[in-house]
């Protein structure tokens, strides 16, 4: 464990903050995205609607749990991999690539309550309120749930953040290792049976909502799904994918809750093999009765500029972002989440002998640079303060990511710059926003 001393917080209690209570003296009416175009649209007019301030923003931060031993690795790869192995072997691929970055940690094993806890009290003392879990199952049963299920729910300390689920319902290929010159295999289909979606509602409600630190907003709990599209094709129809969310909503309350926040991942242009993005998401949230939407990286939202490979720059790829998320303030009928993106470099997964002359399919992509703690700060900044002025309810960032280690996306302190992004966070929204 890392004996580094914290300093004592000085922000609010946060794990709350911008949470309903669980009764609420208002009329709500259980249709799903009617529901919360009504929310959304009643916060940005009332003249009685409090001003939010900078301690009404969530800022939940993506988890992908990559990084402890589990059967199906040992199946695919060897007995005891984990994605760490691709870290900590990673090498500069053209002149001035920083690799491999190091984790300040070490390369702890995150289904070990311990190291879990060690990872909830820096979220907890630098200001990330959630840890949204990239939470994978399959037909044939889950993967990588171990760091959630022995490690977060087994923590002495998993009351100090909230958790939640997003189903990352991709196609697992095997990309850990992929030399773009070979064939690429598929693990596991990310479309199941209708049955096998009864199984994870029933999964989900039971273990994981159930939980006292499940995020939840205004009482009901926040569920988001990665991939629309391979989600769609589970059911056929829009209209067989309408009637299961309803199923979904109906258990949840059946549980004791008032309802379920529903979100999924909007993203245009994929990042991994057999991604797709559906036509027409304003009627896509309407049809399917979406609380919300979000995105998972600006990587998705043309972040990446291709014509300067092998690298891109951070600020410009903030910049095509934010003008993506001005449009999305008024193009959809639901709120959507700003996110906000530590950085981009997927090459430990390419293999060592893969060409890094051009571009290729799924892991010789632009490395983002200029990606310093103060450039992420100062994204920060941006976005805090444009969500603030914004008509969003409630007010929710979300982070790529808290340990993206094999993209390079992570909040954890690494041998570079120690905990420069965790301070950028508690900077940004520990504090009171610039008038």
């Amino acid at each position: 464990m890392n004996s580094r001393t914290m300093k004592p917080s000085t922000r609010p209690d946060r794990r709350t903050r911008g949470m309903r209570p669980l009764f609420l003296p208002t009329v709500v009416i259980l249709t799903g995205c009617t529901y919360a175009i009504a929310s959304d649209t009643a916060a940005s007019k009332s003249t009685t609607q409090p001003r939010a301030g900078v301690n009404d923003i969530i800022v939940a931060a993506y988890y992908y749990p990559c990084t402890h031993p589990h059967p199906r690795w040992d199946k695919a790869k060897y007995p005891g991999f984990t994605e760490w192995d691709l870290v900590r072997k990673a090498k500069p691929r053209f002149r001035g690539h920083k690799q491999p970055r190091v984790p300040l940690w070490g390369y702890q094993d995150e289904s070990d309550p311990d190291v879990m806890a060690q990872k909830i009290a820096a979220a907890a003392e630098y200001g990330v309120d959630v840890f949204i879990f990239d939470w994978y199952y399959y037909d044939d049963g889950p993967y990588l749930e171990r760091a959630l299920d022995r490690g977060f729910l087994k923590a002495r300390n998993n009351d100090r953040i909230k958790f939640s689920l997003m189903w990352a319902n991709h196609d697992w290929y095997d990309i850990q290792g992929y030399n773009p010159a070979e064939p690429i295999e598929l693990l596991y289909p990310g479309k199941v049976a209708p049955a096998t979606w009864e199984k994870i509602t029933d999964l989900v409600i039971a273990r994981y909502f159930k939980h006292p630190s499940y995020w939840k907003i205004d009482g009901k709990p926040y569920f988001s799904i990665y991939d629309m599209g391979v989600f769609l094709d589970s059911f056929g129809t829009i209209e067989a994918a309408r009637k299961a969310i309803d199923r979904f909503r109906a258990k949840v309350q059946a549980a004791g809750f008032i309802g379920l926040h529903l979100n999924a991942i909007l993203w245009g242009r994929p990042n991994l093999p057999g991604g797709k993005t559906p036509a027409d998401w304003h009627r896509l949230c309407v049809d399917l009765g979406l609380d919300s939407l979000t995105g998972y990286t600006w990587v998705h939202h043309g972040a990446l500029d291709y014509s300067t490979f092998p690298i891109s720059d951070y600020v410009q790829g903030r910049d095509v972002y934010l003008k993506f998320w001005e449009r999305a303030l008024s193009e959809f009928p639901v709120p959507y989440f700003p996110n906000v993106t530590v950085n981009w470099d997927n090459s430990p997964r390419a293999h060592p002998d893969a060409a890094w002359d051009k571009p290729a399919p799924h892991v010789i992509n632009p490395v983002m640079v200029g990606n310093t703690p103060a450039a992420f700060e100062e994204a920060c900044r941006i976005i805090r303060d444009r969500l603030l002025a914004a008509p969003t309810r409630p007010k929710v960032v979300t982070v790529n990511a808290w340990n993206e280690w094999p993209e390079g996306s992570v909040l954890e302190p690494e041998q570079e710059y120690g905990y420069g992004y965790l301070e950028a966070i508690k900077a940004v929204f520990g504090t009171a926003a610039s008038p």
